[in-house]
């Protein structure tokens, strides 16, 4: 999982970075008591494991009475590639995994997809985590919040707080360019990784989150993904009929400025597929990929 030769190593960071001196004093008692990691595999939840085992491992004392595992969550709303990908680092690191199903979907509230999908969801998460944890005996829940996350409206740390789950990147104070520092100087190539959140964010605010939806979303990124592109979000919309019923959809293609023309390269697929889907257009939005580009404007 290491693409370039690593610069750094733990105890480096420990002697040269406050805050990770300050990250492995936070995770040290939480590891002796048996920590495990909400996982996914995105930037901020790898570098919290990786932080976690290398703080393990540090000590003799506490590999004996200490334990991490890693707990990834999969339903229909990751990519297949992600998940791939996350068991792969896990794998690279040597952190124990546990693979939980998670079935937010099953509840209405989340599926509607409303302003609160992430609330639901990360609840539905970390109920899961918990029972897992009762389970098999450890104490603490981690999960990678950070610093930068405080300057947003973040539904998904309401959900933590309200089940004590801890956010160690946050205390010690690690924001996101921090950690993409960290992880570059490690060797790992997840430090330039995009941000990816879940399927379902790629369904417009309030159009319902089905299974079939988001199998249609992983199909039409993953044309893009084997193209190349670094940056792209495969919008759903849903325009409804006369008498409310579903008149017709189609998909909104967010890319970078400068890959707009490369996506002309592969228009012919992506409207025959779109089609055999059932999506009436393929658009492009000349504004290229927005950060919460799911949601509608008022």
């Amino acid at each position: 999982m290491r693409e370039t030769k690593a610069v750094m190593t733990y105890a480096g960071l420990l002697e040269t970075a406050t805050k990770m001196t300050a990250l492995h004093r936070i995770l040290t008692p939480l590891i002796e008591g048996g920590l495990m990691v909400a996982f996914s595999g995105g930037v901020d939840s790898s570098f919290l494991l990786w932080a976690a085992v290398e703080a393990l491992n540090s000590s003799e004392a506490l590999r004996k009475t200490g334990r991490v595992l890693a707990v990834l969550a999969v339903s229909p709303s990751i990519p297949a590639w992600e998940i791939d990908e996350a068991k792969q680092f896990a794998k690279a690191i040597e952190a124990a995994l546990c693979v939980i199903d998670s079935q937010e979907l099953a509840q209405d509230a989340y599926a509607k997809n409303d302003n609160k999908r992430c609330y639901y969801c990360k609840s539905e998460l970390f109920a899961l985590a918990k029972r897992e944890a009762r389970e098999r005996g450890y104490r603490s829940i981690a999960y990678g919040y950070n610093a930068s996350d405080r300057r947003d409206i973040r539904l998904g740390h309401v959900a933590a707080q309200e089940n004590n789950i801890y956010s160690p990147l946050e205390a010690a104070g690690l924001e996101k360019a921090e950690i993409r520092g960290f992880l570059k100087q490690l060797g790992f190539h997840l430090s330039d990784k995009p941000a990816s959140p879940c399927l379902a964010s790629r369904l417009m605010t309030g159009v319902r989150v089905t299974e079939e939806k988001l199998n249609h979303v992983q199909t039409m990124e993953h044309l893009l993904r084997q193209e190349g592109f670094r940056v792209y979000r495969v919008r759903v919309h849903e325009e409804k009929g006369g008498d409310n019923s579903l008149g017709y959809r189609y998909f909104r293609i967010e890319v970078a400025p400068d890959e707009m023309l490369k996506l002309f390269e592969i228009r012919e697929s992506l409207i025959h597929t779109a089609r055999q889907l059932g999506y009436r257009w393929v658009n492009l939005d000349l504004a290229g990929y927005q950060l919460g580009g799911g949601t509608v404007l008022s």
